[in-house]
C-alpha cells in the first residue's frame, strides 16, 4: 500500500535551505528523511518563486516523490478555504485507486491548518497525524478523543443563505423541493435550475446514476408546476415487456391483439393535463421511440388498433442513468427524440460529489429507519456511534442515496445493542466494484471513438469541478485549472457549455 504524506508548506520549511543552522531542516524535510513515504503532496499558499527553490532543495534530500499543490487563500486562518483546499489535496493524493496509507503533518503552517488536518484525519479521511520538532524529532501526534463529523464547525459548512443571494433574479422559493435534502453548492445550483423550469411546460430530461433520486426530483418539478393539481404518472420503461410497451404508453382498442378483451387508455391519455414521468428512457425499443417522438411533436397518440388519433396535453419529464449522447453514437437512441426531450437537462450529481450532504442524509434516513421499526416487538431506538458515523461519511456510495438508506437498515438489523458500532456498519456495507470505464489515455481507437467529444468531456469535467470548488468565483477557478486569465476561462465556459 502506498504511504503518502500530505502537508501545508510553512515559513520554517522555506527558510530551511538558506538558514538550516538556525531553523534546521524544517518540519517537512525532517519527516521525509526520518520516515519512509512513497509520495508527498505539499499544499502551498506561497508565491511559486519562493516554492520552486525549496522544492529543488527538498528533492535533493529525499527519494520520496514530491508534488506541489498551489492553494491560494484569502487569509491563513480562513477555515472554510483551508478545509476546501485540504480536501482537494487529499482527493488528489488518493487518486482513483484510493488505496493509500495517509499521514497528515500538523507542524507546518498555521494552527488553523493543523486543526483542519485533525478534523479530516478523524472523520472523512482516516489518517495518521504526525508532528515534528528539532528537539524531539518526528512522532505520531496524540489526539485522545474521536471527532465525529457532526461536530464539524459551522464555519466549515457552506452558508446556504449566501448561496441563495449570489444571483439576482432567483426564482421564488418552492416548498415542493423541500424533500430534496442538501447543503452542497452543486445541489443548490441544480435545485435553482429545477425551480426555474418547473413553472414552464417544456420537456425535462434528468440524467444521473442509479439511486440519485431522479423520480423524487421529477415529482418536485410536477408539484411546483401549474399542473400540480393534475395527474402525475410514473412509468419505468425498463420494466415493461417489449411487446406491451406501445399498449402501455398509447393504449389499445378491443381486439387489437390477442388478450385485448377491452378498450384501454394508455399512460399518455391517463396523464392528460398533467405530467408523465418516463424513467429509464434509454430502455425503450426503437419502434416505440418513433411513436414517442410523434406523440410529443403532434400532441396526440394513436391507440393500437385505432385509426384516429387522440389529442393529449402532457408534460414529459424523462430520466435515464445512461449517457444518451453515447447511446445515439451507438445507434441505440434516436437523435431527433433526444433533442425533443432535452429542452431542459438536469444532471443529478452522485452522492460522492455532494460535499456536505452525506451527514444530513444520514440523520434523515436513520430517523426514518427508527420510525419504520417502531412497531416491531421490543423496539429500542438505535443510535449511531461516532466511529460508525465517520465510516459512513468516508464511504464513496456508488449506489448513492438508495445504497445509503439500505446500508443504514442493514446496520440497524445487524446491531445487537442500542448503539450501532463501526463494525456493524462495516458488515452492512457492500463491496465497492472497480470502475470499468477506460482511462482517458487508454480508450480504444475506432468503433465510434471521437477525439473532439473526448476533449470536450475532459474540459467540461474539469471546468465544472473548478467552478464548484471555487463556489462560482471565476478568478479562483482560473487558478485551479491553470488558465492564463479570467477572460480565457469565460471563453472556455462558453465554448464547452458550462454554466458560469
Amino acid at each position: 500500500m502506498r504511504k503518502v504524506l500530505v502537508a501545508w508548506i510553512g515559513k520554517t520549511d522555506l527558510r530551511a535551505p538558506a538558514e538550516s543552522e538556525s531553523v534546521g531542516q524544517g518540519p517537512i524535510a525532517q519527516a521525509l528523511t526520518s520516515r519512509e513515504f512513497d509520495e508527498a503532496f505539499l499544499l502551498s499558499d506561497y508565491d511559486d518563486k519562493l516554492v520552486q527553490p525549496y522544492l529543488k532543495w527538498l528533492k535533493g534530500r529525499t527519494s520520496t516523490r514530491v508534488g506541489i499543490l498551489p492553494s491560494k487563500l484569502s487569509g491563513p486562518t480562513n477555515f472554510g478555504e483551508i478545509y476546501e483546499a485540504a480536501v482537494r489535496g487529499v482527493e488528489h493524493a488518493l487518486g482513483k485507486a484510493r488505496d493509500a496509507q495517509l499521514s497528515f503533518h500538523l507542524s507546518p503552517g498555521t494552527p488553523a491548518m493543523a486543526a483542519v488536518w485533525i478534523i479530516l484525519g478523524k472523520t472523512r479521511f482516516p489518517a495518521e497525524l504526525v508532528e515534528s520538532s528539532r528537539e524531539q524529532g518526528v512522532r505520531t501526534a496524540s489526539v485522545p478523543f474521536d471527532l465525529s463529523a457532526e461536530f464539524l464547525p459551522d464555519l466549515l459548512r457552506e452558508q446556504d443563505e449566501r448561496l441563495k443571494q449570489t444571483a439576482t433574479g432567483t426564482p421564488p422559493e418552492a416548498p415542493e423541493f423541500a424533500d430534496i435534502l442538501h447543503k452542497s453548492r452543486v445541489m443548490s445550483r441544480l435545485i435553482e435550475r429545477a425551480r426555474r423550469v418547473a413553472i414552464r411546460s417544456v420537456p425535462v430530461l434528468i440524467e444521473g446514476e442509479s439511486g440519485t433520486g431522479k423520480e423524487l426530483l421529477a415529482r418536485a418539478i410536477h408539484r411546483a408546476s401549474p399542473r400540480r393539481d393534475k395527474t402525475f404518472i410514473a412509468v419505468n420503461c425498463g420494466a415493461i415487456p417489449a411487446e406491451l410497451v406501445e399498449s402501455e404508453l398509447f393504449g389499445h382498442e378491443k381486439g387489437s391483439f390477442t388478450g385485448a378483451h377491452s378498450q384501454r387508455k394508455g399512460h399518455f391519455e391517463e396523464a392528460h393535463g398533467g405530467t408523465l414521468f418516463l424513467d429509464e428512457l434509454g430502455e425503450l425499443p426503437g419502434p416505440v421511440q418513433v411513436k414517442l417522438l410523434r406523440a410529443i411533436q403532434e400532441g396526440e397518440v394513436v391507440r393500437l388498433g385505432a385509426s384516429k388519433p387522440t389529442k393529449v396535453d402532457v408534460r414529459i419529464v424523462a430520466a435515464t442513468n445512461r449517457t444518451l449522447t453515447e447511446e445515439i453514437s451507438l445507434g441505440r437512441f434516436r437523435e431527433d427524440l433526444f433533442y425533443r426531450l432535452a429542452v431542459a437537462v438536469l444532471k443529478l450529481p452522485p452522492l460522492r460529489e455532494r460535499q456536505g450532504d452525506v451527514g444530513m442524509l444520514i440523520d434523515h434516513l436513520f430517523a426514518q429507519v427508527n420510525r419504520e421499526a417502531e412497531k416491531e416487538p421490543g423496539f429500542k431506538e438505535k443510535k449511531l456511534s461516532a466511529g460508525a458515523r465517520n465510516l459512513l461519511l468516508s464511504h464513496p456510495w456508488p449506489g448513492n442515496v438508495r445504497e445509503l438508506g439500505n446500508t443504514l437498515r442493514r446496520a440497524a438489523i445487524w446491531s445487537d445493542g442500542v448503539a450501532i458500532s463501526s463494525e456493524d456498519v462495516r458488515e452492512a456495507l457492500l463491496p465497492v466494484a472497480s470502475t470499468t470505464r477506460p482511462e482517458v489515455l487508454g480508450r480504444p481507437l475506432g468503433g465510434g471513438f471521437n477525439l473532439r467529444d473526448l476533449l470536450k468531456e475532459v474540459a467540461r469535467h474539469y471546468l465544472q469541478r473548478a467552478m464548484d470548488e471555487a463556489q462560482g468565483n471565476k478568478t479562483k477557478a482560473t487558478e485551479l485549472v491553470g488558465l492564463p486569465s479570467y477572460q480565457t476561462l469565460t471563453n472556455w465556459l462558453k465554448t464547452y457549455e458550462v454554466q458560469g
